[in-house]
């Protein structure tokens, strides 16, 4: 059995896989081309994020989750590129939008939230302007309609005396407050799916709390569903219904949250969870997972997790596992999945 269930109480149950999907990723594999190589940052990745649900991706810094999110958001770096599979919203091939068709998408249908608002935002710019262009832009609101709308926003995100704020630059807010206008300008346009990659990393914890809880709120207000990309495990539990793991560019495990901290089927999920500290139980020892993250420009022909697994044997240095079902609404890739699941219910 997990240790770390007590990290916080999940969230309630989604609708994992019970309903026509928002976003529908479909055996996305995204990397570079050189010649006739390709280098594969993530490969075959499938999963469906259903209206209102929150959805989770973990994994360690290389894992592929912050890439997946860009391929959706198409905010690709330059050099990376999708290889093959689909992205589709509401049935829609994103790919196939045009330039025109996605800049009208991203702000009234898709926003996301940035991992450092510092960078994100615009620093010789004023938060209300940069808060009230998205409205501006795409639901054709006056100047005075779009400065009210963001004075509205900053209030309903909890920054203090919005009407002065309104008109400050980002470096004269604190670094919770600029991500709360972060959350501000990607709400503000009302959309139905927001993509957070890891938007609380630099709080401290308290702050992290607070902006979270807020978070929350408005999308429950709005009817956003929500793709939160992060490696904590504590904001997953509190914030996401439903989860996808990834390590080195592949899904390993998914389902809902509350049945894999309880019973994880991937050595990988469980590794992370030992590694996480249980509040109920806070002198446990912490367990490491041993070894380094493959090489993805030289991928082992095996299992990748394989050279860091306890549970290894010889065919998994030989065959890679596909996700397989294991249980109603969940998946997992491994070949022991079965002997894990008995020593978890030990």
């Amino acid at each position: 059995m997990s240790n770390a269930t007590a990290l916080r109480p999940h969230a309630e149950s989604g609708t994992f896989g019970n309903a026509e999907p928002l976003l529908t990723v479909s055996n996305l594999s995204l990397g570079v081309r050189r010649g006739s190589n390709e280098t594969k940052i993530v490969d075959d990745v499938s999963f469906d994020v259903n209206a209102k649900n929150r959805f989770g991706i973990v994994g360690e810094s290389g894992s592929g989750k912050s890439m997946t999110l860009r391929a959706i958001a198409g905010l690709l770096p330059r050099g990376v590129e999708i290889l093959s599979g689909q992205i589709a919203y509401r049935g829609r091939d994103l790919a196939a939008f045009s330039a025109s068709e996605r800049r009208a998408l991203m702000g009234p249908e898709i926003a996301m939230i940035f991992q450092e608002p510092m960078t994100a935002l615009n620093p010789v710019k004023r938060v209300g302007d940069q808060i009230a262009e998205g409205p501006r832009r795409h639901l054709e609101m006056s100047r005075k309609e779009a400065r009210e709308l963001a004075v509205d926003m900053m209030a309903k995100t909890g920054i203090p005396d919005p009407a002065r704020r309104v008109r400050a630059y980002p470096h004269e807010l604190s670094g919770g407050l600029r991500q709360r206008v972060m959350i501000a300008m990607a709400l503000s346009c009302r959309p139905k799916l927001l993509l957070c990659d890891e938007p609380t990393t630099a709080l401290d914890v308290t702050v992290q709390h607070q902006v979270l809880r807020q978070l929350e709120d408005l999308c429950d207000d709005f009817g956003a569903a929500l793709v939160f990309v992060t490696h904590d495990l504590a904001v997953v539990n509190q914030t996401c219904s439903d989860l996808a793991v990834m390590y080195a560019g592949r899904l390993v495990e998914s389902g809902p949250v509350k049945d894999i901290f309880r019973d994880p089927r991937h050595p990988y999920t469980r590794g992370l969870l030992d590694s996480a500290p249980d509040f109920d139980r806070p002198n446990r020892e912490l367990l490491a997972i041993p070894g380094f993250p493959v090489n993805l420009a030289d991928r082992p022909v095996g299992c990748s997790f394989a050279p860091r697994c306890s549970f290894a044997q010889k065919s998994c240095l030989t065959r890679s596992p596909s996700l397989e079902v294991v249980a109603p609404g969940r998946t997992a890739a491994c070949f022991r999945t079965e002997e894990l699941f008995q020593e978890g219910s030990e």
